[in-house]
């Protein structure tokens, strides 16, 4: 019998774990730089949890089969959710703003994947919990450029939508056909949207959203034109004030922009989770002929109080980088550890008496250097020439020939 992982489920050697390393490694020096602190949150939620506020498609979810729980748990399928509620109940009392930051693996499975598709993924994302207007806004946005920039990324695009304007401007059409349209616009799916039972006037307004996307300015000014009501007029100038201080901020600057050249102004971007409020994005990059999404997130203002006994408002952004697209992207440019790091040491006890001096010296190269690798030579029978062709073959440097007395002799090892 042939033992395989479940479907949907996959391993990852040593290789694609330093891979997977080094894109980490990457993105939490930028989180630091920022002042964003690592929160770790629990792979299982209480179903309840999950489901607040009707955000998550209960047929994506993982349940768990038999729990002596009396709620229901499930894996998580994405971490906004568990940050929102650890921030709400483990987290009283805390000064605002609340800078986090995750590299966690998420479950979920998708309604129309055929079987045996993943269903384990790796995020890696930030949350700026407590802050609210353009000023946050354009941090988090900022942040997530200066991610893809720090891993050397190159021709990316972010592009950005406003959901409670794209929700508001959704509002004419009925409780019947909304979530029709809505499900259209966010799937790209333009021959969906003519098969809709709409009057012409509907059609015309579906397609008119439908086509809200390309430079900001023009964007900006095809909307202004449109009948706004006093929220909607707020939304676009808050819109247009964000869009703004990202061209200003990005005028001369060396490092990651977001000028006319990278960002897409898009309000007919809907995210899959319903519980964004504010501004949403996504970054892509062109790869095989067509856009991929490396990330996504947004401004979720009101998720919070679905948490908190008296339904406090607290307002918060985020979002989170997919590491598998991150790696699938990035693989053929060469940047990505092609082996495993090397050892560079091994310690080779010369008879069965020099066993315990072989395990003091390795211990001393290790306390001498606490990043030095040391392996130790487990089979003493084996002859040098052997012993220096194994090294030579995992590219050790030196092999250190101890005897029992703890003496050494040090050799340098040529490559093979």
């Amino acid at each position: 019998m042939v033992h395989q992982p479940p479907a949907g489920a996959r391993d990852l050697l040593p290789l694609d774990v330093a891979q997977k390393r080094w894109i980490e490694n990457r993105l939490r020096s930028v989180f630091h730089a920022h002042g964003y602190h690592r929160i770790v949150t629990s792979t299982l939620e209480r179903l309840d949890t999950l489901m607040a506020g009707g955000a998550i498609d209960a047929s994506t979810l993982i349940q768990l089969q038999e729990t002596d729980e009396e709620i229901p748990l499930a894996l998580r399928p994405e971490i906004t959710a568990s940050i929102a509620r650890a921030a709400v109940t483990r987290m009283a009392g805390v000064t605002y703003p609340q800078r986090l930051y995750y590299n966690a693996n998420v479950f979920r499975r998708e309604s129309q994947a055929p079987h045996g598709s993943q269903q384990e993924f790796y995020q890696a994302g930030v949350e700026l919990l407590g802050a609210g207007g353009v000023l946050a806004d354009a941090e988090v946005l900022f942040l997530l450029a200066n991610c893809l920039q720090a891993l050397g990324l190159t021709g990316w695009r972010l592009v950005l939508g406003e959901a409670g304007l794209t929700r508001s401007l959704l509002s004419e059409f009925s409780e019947t056909l909304r979530p029709k349209v809505r499900s259209a616009i966010a799937h790209l799916d333009r021959v969906a949207l003519h098969h809709l039972p709409l009057s012409d006037a509907q059609r015309e307004r579906a397609l008119f959203l439908f086509d809200l996307r390309g430079r900001p300015g023009d964007v900006l000014q095809r909307v202004a034109q449109l009948p706004l009501d006093a929220q909607q007029q707020q939304s676009l100038e808050n819109l247009k004030s964000l869009v703004d201080l990202l061209a200003e901020a990005s005028t001369g600057q060396k490092g990651a922009s977001l000028g006319p050249d990278n960002l897409i102004l898009d309000l007919s971007l809907i995210q899959p989770l319903d519980y964004y409020t504010g501004i949403v994005f996504e970054a892509v990059v062109a790869s095989d002929g067509y856009a991929k999404v490396l990330g996504q997130g947004g401004r979720y203002d009101r998720l919070l109080a679905l948490y908190d006994p008296e339904g406090d408002m607290t307002p918060g952004i985020g979002f989170a980088l997919n590491l598998e697209d991150l790696h699938r992207v990035l693989l053929p440019t060469g940047q990505l550890p092609a082996q495993t790091p090397t050892s560079d040491w091994l310690v080779v006890p010369t008879g069965d008496r020099a066993a315990t001096a072989a395990f003091v010296y390795a211990r001393q190269l290790r306390e001498g250097e606490p990043s030095t690798r040391v392996e130790l030579q487990l089979d003493p029978a084996e002859d040098a020439e052997t012993v220096r062709q194994w090294a030579a073959d995992r590219a050790i440097a030196r092999i250190a020939w101890v005897e029992a007395d703890g003496t050494a002799q040090v050799e340098t090892v040529s490559p093979a």
